[in-house]
């Protein structure tokens, strides 16, 4: 009994080490991801999201979206040709590369920071819009265990886009379709409040 014991300790033990990734050796391997992301994840053009500080569950899970291809949960004419070689531990080191990175944050727009901030805090209970922060947290931080990403500091341009492909069904990597959901009920007006609250989230 205690040698299968020890076994599977073992098992485990080694699952997890592999899990986390290597930053070190990922550091190596995202030049071609740097020509978007940058080198520390902090993306300079609004298109394209800052993965900097972004949890590793999370890029694992849309690294791997991204390789299933057109018919998958989560396409994209740039990100799956980009990843379609690489295997399981480059995925996972670049991963922990990245949520190794020190995120940017930038400033909300004043005119759009109450209507964000009533979205992100609280929700909208006429629309039956749930509030960001139950899943991201309070400071947009996410949740590292269940794979919610880091929203504090992302792109609004990068926010509002994929709202809109989870509201037309274009993205399907959501967990039991949760932003699906929640994003029928908005409008692109509280699309924008709540990405621009998002963006000087910290």
């Amino acid at each position: 009994m205690k040698i299968v014991t020890i076994i599977i300790t073992l098992i485990v033990s080694t699952s997890l080490a592999y899990a986390q990734g290597d930053p070190l050796a990922g550091k190596e391997k995202v030049m071609v991801c740097a020509s978007c992301h940058n080198e520390d994840g902090n993306s300079a053009v609004g298109a394209w999201p800052k993965l900097a500080g972004q949890n590793q569950k999370y890029l694992i899970a849309q690294m791997l979206a991204f390789q299933q291809g057109e018919n998958g949960v989560r396409y994209d004419m740039t990100m799956t040709p980009l990843v379609a070689d690489l295997s399981r531990q480059d995925i996972e080191d670049i991963a922990a590369y990245y949520a190794s990175q020190t995120p940017i944050i930038g400033a909300a727009d004043p005119d759009l920071v109450a209507r964000g901030q009533q979205l992100y805090r609280g929700g909208d209970m006429d629309k039956n819009i749930s509030a960001c922060s139950a899943c991201h947290g309070p400071q947009g931080e996410g949740n590292s265990e269940a794979g919610f990403p880091r929203l504090g500091g992302q792109h609004p341009e990068y926010t509002v886009a994929e709202l809109l492909a989870y509201k037309n069904g274009k993205r399907k990597s959501d967990y039991n379709e949760i932003m699906r959901d929640i994003s029928k009920r908005m409008d692109e007006a509280d699309m924008q409040a709540v990405a621009s609250y998002i963006y000087g989230l910290y």
